[in-house]
């Protein structure tokens, strides 16, 4: 049993905010009250079975949900696995994750699913996956969608890969939808794509490249969200990038499609200017834009727009991103500074309250995947993140066997001081028991 006290305990599930206690028991919160220790039923408890951790000037929230994450196992472990991919989450609050089907082979057999699936059982986290939509991610044939849900894939998505054929996508956005499971789409037309991994703009200029075309993602975003609306699929817009794709997705919401659109940090962090700075390590697809893209998701984010934060946690191994830019993979890891920069860039600064920043790292993405996550109640999961939100962090080293990120260096707020997943501790600061009391 693990007692938490003297926490600002915050509920994005129903908006309770205040100094309380937690009690856990095996798997599920037990109790929330105030002094629970002043409890006759709490006294009676065997106090040896009771571990106590001190929360005061921290947060203790529902533990964080990443519903798109690379951990690049099986096929490329020597970028990242799924044990030092689930460490890397741990470490940075998320208890729940959610697998892409990008791995080799892909995961568009049960067998391959299976595997990752049961790799995930030997973490201290939740570790969940989707299933390819297409056979071989190659975009001409679905996969058999039922045998895979069976399996354990709790959506579908080709992510790296944008679906070209109509046809195809309607098609799955219809077994999807029967199903009563989330597809999630990468939106990049490749037709707008001369060079991958930089916005088309004044900074490609400068690098002697003509990079990606706003209008790839955009293209995509309008096929996609008008298919939505005629199916009736649980559509999610994944990493979204511009302007006018935000504005698409605001539109179709208030049409009433089950549209959902998600933003990286690093995409309400940075611009394409990064770049010029931090070369192949702020490589990614979509690429960073413009500071008026930057700033629309930001707002996207604070109306609601946009629904789910996630990291699209991308690791390359050290020397793929030393090579030249035309040459290096795209993506950053990202699962262990996201918290903070959404402290950072977004509670600090007013765009959004604490509250706000949790529903779109918890209780939303887990709501659109239908995982039993993201909220604070008794009898609910004893899924935890305990953070002090005003202590300073630079960070340097990381848990993933990937450092392909820009940030390193970079000072934030906030700094994760427990991670508890199914009422055990998954990470502690300086991974030191010592701040447990028997």
């Amino acid at each position: 049993m693990l007692y938490i006290k003297n926490g600002l305990c915050i509920d994005p599930g129903t908006g309770m905010r205040q100094i309380c206690d937690i009690l856990t028991k095996e798997d599920r919160i037990l109790w929330i009250g105030e002094n629970l220790e002043e409890r006759e039923s709490f006294r009676k408890l065997p106090r040896h079975e009771i571990q106590t951790i001190d929360a005061e000037g921290c947060i203790v929230a529902p533990g964080l949900v990443d519903v798109h994450v690379h951990f690049r196992d099986p096929g490329f472990t020597a970028k990242e696995d799924i044990l030092t991919g689930a460490a890397a989450a741990a470490a940075g609050g998320f208890t729940s994750v959610v697998m892409m089907a990008n791995t080799k082979p892909v995961a568009d057999q049960e067998d391959t699913l299976r595997y990752m699936l049961e790799r995930g059982k030997d973490t201290p986290i939740h570790v969940y996956s989707c299933g390819a939509v297409t056979k071989d991610m190659a975009g001409r044939e679905l996969t058999d969608m039922e045998k895979l849900k069976d399996a354990g894939a709790v959506g579908f998505t080709d992510d790296g890969k944008p679906l070209m054929d109509g046809k195809l996508v309607r098609e799955a956005m219809e077994k999807c939808r029967g199903l009563g499971v989330p597809i999630s789409f990468h939106e990049e037309d490749p037709a707008c794509i001369r060079q991958s991994g930089v916005n088309a703009g004044s900074v490609a200029d400068k690098m002697g490249l003509t990079g990606a075309d706003r209008q790839a993602e955009i293209r995509l975003i309008e096929r996609d969200i008008r298919l939505a609306a005629q199916t009736g699929a649980c559509v999610n817009i994944q990493h979204i990038s511009t302007k006018e794709g935000v504005e698409l997705v605001r539109r179709a919401k208030e049409k009433g499609a089950d549209v959902h659109a998600e933003a990286t940090p690093h995409h309400f962090t940075l611009t394409e200017e990064a770049v010029l700075q931090y070369g192949t390590l702020a490589k990614m697809n979509p690429p960073l834009r413009t500071k008026e893209d930057r700033d629309a998701i930001i707002e996207g984010l604070r109306d609601g727009t946009i629904d789910l934060i996630a990291t699209d946690h991308a690791p390359h191994t050290k020397e793929e991103k030393e090579k030249p830019f035309t040459e290096a993979p795209s993506g950053i890891i990202g699962l262990e500074t996201a918290l903070a920069l959404g402290i950072t860039e977004l509670v600090e600064k007013r765009k959004l309250t604490m509250e706000e920043l949790l529903v779109r790292m918890s209780y939303n993405p887990a709501k659109m995947y239908g995982l039993d996550a993201g909220y604070l109640a008794e009898g609910g999961p004893a899924d935890l993140v305990i953070f002090d939100p005003d202590c300073s962090r630079t960070f340097w080293k990381f848990s993933s066997k990937a450092s392909n990120s820009p940030f390193p260096g970079r000072t934030c707020k906030s700094e994760v001081e427990y991670t508890i997943c199914a009422g055990k501790v998954a990470y502690i600061k300086n991974m030191s028991m010592a701040a447990l009391d028997d």
